[in-house]
């Protein structure tokens, strides 16, 4: 998509006419493209309790979702002087999250992608690396605020004369902080071939792992060091 700068400074700085800044007498304005072409604009707009005030970026992605949704192709981000400013480090993350790596912003000698100006970004992929399908055996989402806590029970069972591995995850993380937490299971697993893939299905879940023997040993697949009570850690076959 062609990016007229001019026009798009242009609305910025019309913005920027409308800005309500009477505490820091720094007016702000933005202007972005969307992909299906059309222009939405932004102000800053502060507020007697400092903290609370917002950037020209926040009016932006605002009208941004108001009007239709959309990914920002190129912004504009002006100040009193109509020069080109550059946001600041939450707006950069709210224009990586409605424009990605490759969204443009103004800035002198030339355009800058938001990857440039926010390398090594949080954005919703990494959210999916954890709750998303990628993540391996999803967690039901009833379960989700559960999620990190507790202890997932590795053991060895039957099914059909052949050994089989399943799991269970319990409420009780083991810590005396936890010690008044209800007790009870959360979910039970399903019937996996080998206890490397039960591990991986309780990895999801806690931190937490605990690996059950035949004979009733204990050892630990979880992170950090084993607890007191299991002496060994679990060693993949």
């Amino acid at each position: 998509m062609e990016i007229d700068w001019a026009a798009l400074r242009a609305a910025a700085i019309e913005a920027m006419r409308h800005a309500y800044a009477p505490y820091s007498d720094f007016p702000v304005g933005v202007a972005g493209l969307v992909d299906d072409g059309r222009v939405v604009v932004g102000c800053n707009v502060e507020n007697a309790s400092y903290g609370v005030g917002l950037c020209a970026e926040c009016g932006l992605v605002s009208s941004l979702a108001a009007t239709g949704g959309g990914r920002l192709v190129a912004v504009s981000c002006v100040d009193a002087n109509g020069n080109p400013l550059m946001p600041c480090g939450r707006c950069r993350q709210l224009l990586w999250e409605h424009g990605g790596a490759d969204c443009l912003v103004e800035a002198v000698p030339r355009p800058l992608t938001m990857a440039e100006l926010l390398p090594h970004a949080f954005g919703p992929e990494d959210l999916d690396k954890v709750n998303g399908p990628a993540s391996g055996p999803e967690v039901p989402a009833a379960l989700a605020k559960w999620r990190g806590r507790g202890t997932v029970f590795v053991h060895p069972d039957l099914s059909g004369g052949a050994t089989v591995w399943t799991g269970y995850w319990e409420r009780s993380g083991g810590s005396p902080q936890e010690s008044d937490v209800a007790k009870g299971v959360l979910e039970e697993g399903p019937n996996f071939p080998t206890a490397a893939e039960a591990v991986a299905w309780g990895q999801v879940r806690t931190p937490r792992i605990v690996v059950v023997a035949a004979d009733g040993g204990l050892t630990w697949a979880g992170e950090g060091e084993p607890p007191e009570g299991i002496p060994d850690r679990w060693q993949q076959d």
